[in-house]
């Protein structure tokens, strides 16, 4: 039995600040800047934010966690309690606060240069991602990788954590090292994108290109383990750590995210997108059966 989740296609302003980790006043702060364009407004008088806005909005926080400040923001995307009186302090108190606090300074500083560093031998926006991301694709040429591809790290990232989002980068890496399989991904993208409100779900196209879709995976996958990938993952499952400095706070679960991010999909797309999730799920354990 496979849960039937649909995302909204836009949502309003709190639930666009729970995905991206932010506050309704740092929006609307952004708004007020000129940082992010203000959407219209819905039937009721709210504003609504879509797929775009969300992208823009994760990139905002990355950026800020880097240290990069909302000028220096725009004009890059612009070109693409008190103490108590009665009584004396307590000293030590007062000097083991001011300590962590240093200390907690200290290593915030340390994690901006680093992001500074990564950001200057990896590149912008890819070195904006966690380095255990940024450490799996800075061997592919400049250009290898689409925003789009980018785009959904960000997105895997958030969502998944880090963890997840190296995990997708197996295929981003065989998309980008391999033509025929990216030519047949761009198809794939643009005939789903077709199945617009006009589709009825039920319509036999939809099933076609869950076939289609399904076939495609099945070969992405045995890419990635023509190519060591899959083996790699297993290594980044074994050295990774929980708790990545710098990493606090950047996830959300699966169920909380599929009602704040939104994407733009018909009743049809959302069926194909189903049925392909099925239908992979089935040819991969027929494949284990086998193999075993």
């Amino acid at each position: 039995m496979y849960p039937s989740l649909t995302p909204p296609r836009q949502v309003k302003i709190g639930d666009a600040a729970a995905f991206a980790g932010i506050t309704p006043r740092a929006i609307r702060h952004y708004h007020q800047i000129g940082l992010l364009p203000e959407p219209e407004r819905g039937g009721d008088g709210r504003r609504r934010y879509g797929y775009d806005d969300m992208i823009r909005l994760l990139w905002i926080r990355r950026m800020a966690d880097a240290g990069i400040s909302l000028d220096d923001m725009r004009a890059a995307f612009s070109e693409a309690g008190d103490e108590a009186l009665d009584h004396a302090p307590d000293i030590e108190s007062v000097l083991s606060r001011l300590e962590e606090t240093l200390a907690a300074q200290e290593a915030a500083i340390k994690r901006r240069r680093a992001a500074v560093q990564r950001l200057q031998a990896v590149g912008s926006p890819l070195g904006l991602l966690s380095e255990l991301v940024t450490d799996r694709l800075r061997h592919l040429p400049p250009g290898a990788l689409r925003p789009s591809d980018l785009d959904a790290l960000l997105v895997t990232e958030r969502i998944f954590g880090p963890l997840g989002a190296a995990i997708q980068t197996s295929t981003f890496i065989v998309l980008a090292t391999h033509p025929d399989l990216r030519a047949e991904e761009d198809r794939l993208e643009a005939a789903e994108a077709a199945l617009d409100d006009g589709v009825e779900p039920d319509d036999t196209l939809v099933e076609e290109l869950a076939v289609q879709r399904c076939a495609h995976q099945m070969a992405l996958t045995q890419a990635i383990e023509a190519a060591g990938l899959d083996a790699a993952e297993e290594k980044i499952f074994e050295i990774y750590d929980a708790d990545l400095k710098g990493e606090e706070g950047t996830t959300m679960s699966a169920a909380a995210a599929i009602t704040k991010m939104p994407y733009d999909f018909s009743p049809a797309r959302m069926r194909c997108a189903e049925l392909a999730g099925r239908l992979f799920g089935e040819a991969l354990a027929d494949t284990h059966s086998a193999d075993s």
